[in-house]
């Protein structure tokens, strides 16, 4: 893990609650039978006469003892394994804004605090942007012997130089393959050979409650062990990562990210990433990216550069009670599509805001969240089943994913083209059946920068700028380039509109 620890913002706390009931059994009538939960009445034997015949039970069987499991040898699967983990220094810069004259063009100069502000600027840099140094560390390790490693991206995110050390104090210098952010997966090298590897293992064939070990390099003590168990697999946060985590209960920390997680047998079946946090160290739960994923991502570094990921073409949301109890459906779960990329794969399928995705691939969605961590199992180009629930009923649909990608440069270039790109907004119009009693507006569906900083949400319909009412984007345009320094974006947002003054200046 990085020093600047990649965290995942606490949504909400669970406690757990246990309670302990007593059942007190009075006496009994005699010749009665007393059975036990689940059990049969036993037979009973009576003599053909008159007489009171003696009741004959068979006595309850003795609960069979579950099987003992024994913990795994920790120290022979640290011995063996040990030598392959490493530690990973990064040294890099990133460019921050430098406050000063050029920054406050609004400020008078004979006011006090405009003459606090020159107080700080750099000499030779009047305002403008400075690169300031930034160093971490984190861990991976070895998967080939001629040196190719496995870390986090964000280990080795904004490195200029990043230094892999063994533990027999050997450093080298290592060349970034390639690093895919979508799945926190980077692929590094370093010349050297004869290297000792880990033995790959299978995620899937992991079970709740079975034993997992950690290696890494936590606040930089290397090769630190850590131990504890799978509390659940197929996790996904939110946080659009195409990634369905392992959960564990092992102690990570800061230093740890990157590093292998084993199964009780030594085999990698995870890379330590997250952590649920608010200190921003452990507190009881962390997340690894199950190892087929990062070999897949290895794989497509090494073959071609770079991590291909399919695209649907849908913005969704969770299904709570109220929206199961409106759309008719059993219970609260799947993804609620609320927009749908015009041209794209899933229009092409047949897909429309309203529908609610149960399954893609057969694989049950039960929250949003799990949409995403389906698709990074695909590829693009791929013919992939869908099972929706529309106007009450399932529907089969089938759509042909596109590549995550090309869509990402298709919106890199309109925002290069877009004189609202200091605005920080991605709009689009209403389609027909998101409109309701709205008739007009646009349809907000990214939001970035000064509009991000200003509250605006993705989902808001924007109604006007500066009291103007828009309904196309170059109107948008037209309204943001006559604004100075600010303008005011009526938007509506669950049934009522609202006022959001955005700073552009």
């Amino acid at each position: 893990m990085a020093v600047v620890e990649k965290m995942v913002p606490v949504k909400r706390l669970v406690w757990a609650l246990a309670a302990a009931g007593v059942l007190g059994l009075g006496g009994g009538v005699v010749g009665a039978l007393a059975l036990t939960k689940g059990e049969s009445a036993p037979p009973v034997v009576a003599a053909l006469s008159t007489q009171t015949a003696p009741v004959v039970t068979t006595p309850p069987q003795a609960a069979q003892p579950l099987p003992t499991a024994l913990a795994p040898d920790f120290a022979q699967i640290t011995a063996r394994n040990g030598p392959a983990v490493v530690n990973i220094s990064v040294s890099g810069s990133v460019k921050t804004g430098q406050r000063g004259p050029q920054a406050l063009p609004e400020m008078d100069p004979n006011d006090p605090f405009y003459q606090f502000f020159r107080r700080f600027q750099i000499p030779g840099q009047p305002g403008g942007e400075r690169s300031m140094p930034v160093r971490g560390q984190g861990s991976g390790f070895i998967v080939s012997e001629d040196g190719v490693i496995l870390t986090n991206a964000h280990v080795i995110k904004d490195a200029q130089e990043v230094t892999v050390k063994l533990t027999d104090r050997r450093e080298f210098p290592a060349k970034v393959l390639g690093s895919d952010p979508r799945t926190d997966v980077a692929v590094l090298k370093i010349e050297a050979k004869n290297l000792p590897t880990l033995k790959l293992g299978s995620s899937q064939e992991l079970r709740v409650g079975e034993w997992v070990l950690a290696i890494g390099s936590p606040f930089g003590f290397e090769n630190s062990v850590s131990a504890g168990v799978v509390s659940a697999k197929g996790r996904a946060l939110p946080d659009d990562s195409f990634v369905p985590f392992i959960q564990t209960d092992v102690a990570v920390n800061p230093g740890n990210s990157g590093g292998p997680l084993f199964n009780a047998r030594g085999e990698v079946v995870g890379i330590n990433s997250q952590i649920y946090s608010q200190s921003g160290g452990y507190q009881g739960i962390s997340f690894a990216i199950p190892i087929e994923v990062a070999t897949r991502v290895q794989q497509q570094i090494q073959k071609g550069g770079r991590a291909q990921h399919a695209r649907l073409g849908v913005v969704i949301q969770d299904v709570n009670q109220a929206f199961a109890d409106s759309f008719k459906l059993e219970r609260p779960a799947g993804a609620l599509v609320s927009s749908v990329e015009p041209g794209g794969p899933a229009d092409k399928a047949g897909l429309k805001p309203g529908d609610v995705i149960l399954k893609f691939n057969d694989q049950p969605i039960i929250a949003s969240s799990d949409l995403p961590a389906r698709l990074g199992q695909a590829t693009p180009g791929e013919r992939a089943s869908l099972e929706v629930w529309r106007q009450g009923r399932r529907e089969s649909l089938n759509a042909t994913l596109g590549d995550a990608s090309e869509q990402r440069q298709a919106q890199a270039e309109v925002e290069a083209q877009a004189p609202t790109g200091k605005l920080g907004l991605a709009l689009r119009p209403l389609q027909p059946g998101e409109r309701g009693k709205q008739r007009e507006g646009l349809l907000v569906e990214e939001v970035s920068g000064a509009a991000q900083r200003a509250g605006v949400q993705p989902g808001d319909v924007l109604l006007a700028v500066n009291g103007n009412k828009v309904a196309s984007v170059e109107q948008v345009r037209e309204a943001v380039a006559a604004a100075e320094k600010s303008v005011a974006l009526l938007v509506l947002r669950g049934g009522q509109q609202i006022f959001v003054p955005v700073r552009i200046g």
